[in-house]
């Protein structure tokens, strides 16, 4: 009887991992297509545009480690618990960005076009408002990131088992991924001047919504709390995961690969915005199209991840993590070399008014299938062998997910100098970094450590 109630508590702990998951992915993946509204206000500068995409990871900078400590301190179910409340707050914000201050002129900022060309516009309050917003969330998703993944290795114990469960759940992260630009696209329709955040509006509502029903529903669920188990004694590790080598590489891996995750169709919505905006590759509603073109890049992660969780029961992440590192840099390559007049028809079941759109964006999009697994494979192997250091190291991993804000700052400040294709040689850098992760970087080379719980003394935070 007493096994059972516990994996009937896991399975409802599971569940909601789950949950929590899917709504982590609902609120990153606002900042990239409403980067576009912004990007379009300002004479196409698609690094302005990207800034918002930018606070939100700029928040795992500091608030990775102590999300971590919260993790020790009070939990997992209290972490996510403040975790929703911080999100309510932070979506709020990014509402009020659409009813106030866009009349009051901040500072005129002066740029060039890609085609050299010098300008000046000016930047309202409530794109700093919108910018504030975007930064509350980043807390948000970040201390429910450092709760969702070390818990469900924690539930899967570890190994192929934990890494499994980490890519099924990525499986609703990535569902919400695919829904959200796709939905923002729909929403700003025909991308102008005059269009204003306030046409994203309704999906903020749904948000915050979302969020106030989830964090109702967590007050009455039970959630194993594996830091807790001495109560309010505290204990003083002897090590931290900075002492494992694994760890270390796997740590700066996590920060490449959420540039990559985010950099590739982040910059890749500016590039067929662009397109339709200069009438050299997209016919239609250029904003509506490229929203469905990326969605459809969130939706080969879904499809990754759901096929990762059937066989990493069987087939290690690092195997997987070579394997698909390995295929991003060549669907890349190929990308960057194809000319941008080699296109084909959008399918009616993606843009029902019928478009073309450049080759290399199909080539771009089909890598989702390869990044889909690679968050779940890095934390997965980075964490293995840590014991009692768990919690820590995901508040590490959740600081160094700032790279998702650094790296397509980098990506699309490249584009603006270089062009849009120039820019994915940076991916290809970083995916090439995971590889060597993969190889050799992931074998745990401090066995000596001792991880057990009672291997220590009390930890004093």
């Amino acid at each position: 009887m007493e096994n059972s109630a516990k994996k009937n508590g896991n399975l409802v702990a599971i569940i909601v991992m789950f949950f929590i998951y899917a709504m982590i992915s609902f609120v990153t993946n606002l900042a990239a297509p409403i980067g576009t509204i912004w990007g379009y206000q300002f004479e196409g500068n698609s690094v302005l545009g990207m800034l918002g995409n930018m606070m939100n990871f700029l928040a795992y900078l500091f608030m990775g480690i102590p999300a971590g400590n919260l993790l020790v301190k009070i939990g997992y179910k209290k972490t996510a618990l403040w975790a929703l409340a911080v999100g309510i707050i932070g979506l709020f914000i990014q509402y009020l960005s659409s009813v106030v201050g866009a009349e009051t002129v901040v500072m005129n900022f002066s740029s060039t076009t890609a085609e050299g060309a010098a300008v000046t516009f000016p930047i309202t309050l409530n794109f700093f408002i919108y910018l504030l917003g975007a930064f509350v969330c980043g807390f948000c998703v970040c201390m429910l990131n450092t709760v969702v993944c070390p818990m469900l290795n924690f539930l899967g114990g570890g190994g192929n088992r934990g890494n499994q469960l980490l890519q099924s759940a990525g499986s609703f992260n990535s569902l919400t991924g695919t829904l959200t630009p796709a939905f923002v696209g729909a929403l700003i329709g025909v991308l102008s001047k005059d269009t204003m955040i306030g046409a994203v509006t309704p999906l903020l509502f749904i948000g915050i919504a979302i969020f106030v029903v989830a964090f109702i529903i967590l007050c009455f669920v039970a959630i194993p709390e594996p830091n807790l188990k001495k109560g309010n004694k505290k204990v003083k590790y002897s090590h931290s995961p900075w002492n494992f080598r694994h760890t270390v590489l796997g740590v700066i891996g996590i920060f490449f690969y959420v540039g990559i995750e985010i950099g590739i169709p982040g910059t890749l919505n500016f590039y067929l915005a662009d397109q339709g905006v200069n009438g050299a590759g997209i016919i239609g509603e250029a904003s509506t199209i490229a929203g469905a073109i990326v969605a459809v890049y969130w939706l080969f992660m879904l499809v990754g991840r759901t096929l990762s969780g059937f066989i990493s029961g069987s087939v290690s992440s690092r195997t997987q993590l070579i394997v698909v590192s390995t295929t991003a840099i060549i669907l890349i390559i190929f990308a960057i070399f194809i000319p941008k007049t080699a296109t084909f028809p959008v399918p009616e079941v993606i843009y029902e008014g019928g478009a073309q759109v450049p080759v290399s964006a199909f080539l771009l999009i089909l890598c989702g299938l390869c990044t889909s697994i690679m968050w779940g494979g890095i934390f997965n192997l980075a964490v293995e062998g840590l014991g009692k250091y768990t919690a820590q190291a995901s508040g590490i991993f959740m600081m160094m997910v700032v790279g998702g804000g650094v790296m397509p700052l980098i990506q699309n400040a490249i584009a603006h100098a270089a062009g849009y294709m120039v820019s994915y040689w940076l991916v290809v850098a970083m995916l090439a970094y995971l590889l060597f992760y993969g190889l050799i970087g992931s074998k745990n080379v401090n066995t000596d450590i001792p991880v057990d719980e009672e291997a220590v003394d009390p930890l004093n935070l």
